[in-house]
């Protein structure tokens, strides 16, 4: 069935007279996630709570649509690890430029950067891209921040988790080997005090950190807890893109 909200999926019958009051564009990365965990695990994410929370948006009459996804992101502290396709940061800002620039010159103002990897950071972007696009309002998510995972999952991680592998299970289980399968997740600390606190930092060597690059246990995940956090996460951010899509960016502050 075809998906309006999509723009992959959709047509210019649809689109030749339609309005898009947001832009959403999903970008992930291709990497590994531990032994059993796909490369596209980030962009698997990106897709299937964009576009199901795009859909849900779209039932309350909101007019967004969801651009096909960015599928590699930032893996600079990588470059050892087999096919982890690495984007420089000035290669996302162009591309963001160039995505920006069609937008604005079509008439969409809106875009949401709908990050789903960790090693991305588009703040610093999108500053730049502010002044080159006045007229234009940018933001950028974080979908793994939005909830407490404290509530989802009993394991802490941030790769190839409890979370992400309950997600995948979920999301598309034909891709998940078994658990036993897996390696631990275990994280090394940085010896120097200050970047293991948080505050200094430097990119993490992922080969030091983690044998098997992971980080965080997946040994309890479930498809009944990625399920339970999909509902929720994507209903969040159902509302988020309706606010966006309505917003009025001459009259944010009250």
């Amino acid at each position: 069935m075809l998906r309006p909200y999509i723009l992959a999926e959709t047509n210019w019958k649809h689109l030749k007279d339609a309005t898009v009051d947001l832009a959403i564009l999903p970008w992930g990365a291709t990497e590994a996630h531990n032994y059993h965990l796909p490369y596209g695990t980030d962009n698997i994410e990106a897709n299937g709570i964009a576009e199901e929370a795009a859909r849900l948006a779209w039932e309350r009459g909101a007019k967004v649509m969801v651009l096909p996804t960015i599928p590699f992101g930032i893996n600079t502290g990588q470059t050892d690890i087999f096919l982890d396709i690495n984007l420089n940061p000035t290669t996302q800002l162009a591309i963001l430029r160039d995505v920006a620039e069609t937008l604005n010159r079509q008439g969409v103002k809106k875009l949401l950067v709908f990050n789903s990897h960790g090693g991305n950071s588009f703040k610093v972007l999108l500053k730049e891209l502010g002044l080159e696009y006045p007229e234009m309002f940018f933001c950028t998510s974080d979908w793994f921040r939005a909830l407490d995972k404290t509530r989802y999952f009993e394991e802490a991680g941030d790769h190839a988790d409890e979370m992400e592998t309950s997600l995948v299970m979920y999301l598309r289980p034909e891709l998940v080997l078994p658990l036993a399968e897996a390696g631990s997740g275990a994280e090394k600390k940085h010896r120097i005090k200050a970047f293991a606190e948080g505050w200094v930092a430097h990119e993490r060597r992922w080969s030091q950190v983690s044998e098997d690059t992971g980080i965080g246990d997946p040994s309890k995940s479930s498809p009944e807890k990625g399920e339970r956090y999909f509902r929720d996460v994507t209903a969040k951010f159902a509302d988020l893109f309706i606010e966006l899509a309505e917003m009025d960016v001459d009259n944010m502050y009250g």
